[in-house]
């Protein structure tokens, strides 16, 4: 995650000075009057402004999207619908359910159509489905 981090922080600080060298370039004339070196400053500060606006609104574009494609992954790995057999000494055909992926525990968990298992100490559960 810090990686992923780290990666966009590079990309929007690289676009941040691309965008400031375009606004920035062009020819600049040796001789000014002192009225144009004043207002070319004004200018220039406005551009840094305006820049920093934009960066800081492009970083915050790019924040609230990473942050809302990885929570939707996360959902979407969480509502994966997986199917336990639970396997008893005593029978010899494993007792099938479904369930999601979230609702899952160490000893019990929820079925899709909502009923609470619990496995007990002489029962194997065999998941199948987490590899997806």
């Amino acid at each position: 995650m810090l990686s992923k981090f780290l990666i966009t922080l590079i990309v929007v600080v690289i676009a941040f000075f691309v965008i400031r060298q375009r606004n920035l370039g062009g020819a600049h004339p040796t001789r000014k009057s002192i009225e144009d070196s004043k207002s070319k400053k004004d200018s220039s500060k406005d551009e840094f402004t305006d820049d920093l606006r934009k960066g800081a609104y492009i970083f915050l574009a790019l924040m609230i999207s990473l942050g809302a494609t990885l929570y939707y992954f996360d959902w979407k790995d969480d509502h994966t619908v997986v199917t336990i057999h639970l396997h008893r000494s005593n029978e010899s055909q494993p007792v099938s359910y479904q369930a999601y992926k979230y609702q899952l525990q160490e000893r019990s968990f929820v079925t899709t159509d909502g009923r609470s298992i619990t496995v007990a100490s002489s029962e194997r559960m065999e998941i199948l489905g987490l590899n997806k």
